[in-house]
């Protein structure tokens, strides 16, 4: 009967351009983040992702967006209030490329809140969470 090879994950150190399918850490750990179970698609502008505690788990960036102020994620339950205290995450849009995937397991004790977007090129997010 005949065999054929067994799938392999070939690791790449986190950053490096060199081929290869899993990513390691800055430490050399196999980098895993789950990919949520529930998801909120076509992000323009601020909205509430989840208004009860939850885990912010990926982002994939579809259009970054081209002018104007940075993706800003929140641990809050409303799409005001945001506060260093409560920022998870502050991406200018110079700083984002469409298909890049942030990929996080951030637990937030509050809520998930998209409290910002970039102002200009029509930005869309997709945003996973638990």
């Amino acid at each position: 009967m005949p065999q054929t090879p067994l799938n392999v994950n070939i690791a790449k150190k986190a950053g490096s351009t060199a081929g290869g399918l899993a990513q390691l850490d800055s430490v050399g750990a196999l980098a895993v983040t789950p990919g949520g179970i529930s998801s909120t698609l076509n992000v323009t502008a601020a909205a509430v992702i989840k208004a009860a505690p939850g885990r912010l788990c990926k982002i994939h960036v579809v259009a970054p967006g081209t002018t104007g102020g940075a993706l800003t994620i929140n641990d809050l339950t409303t799409t005001t209030g945001s506060a260093a205290s409560n920022t998870i995450l502050s991406v200018p849009f110079g700083s984002l490329t469409a298909g890049q995937v942030i990929a996080l397991d951030w637990p937030c004790l509050v809520g998930i809140a998209v409290t910002a977007v970039p102002t200009g090129g029509s930005p869309i997010y997709s945003i996973s969470w638990m």
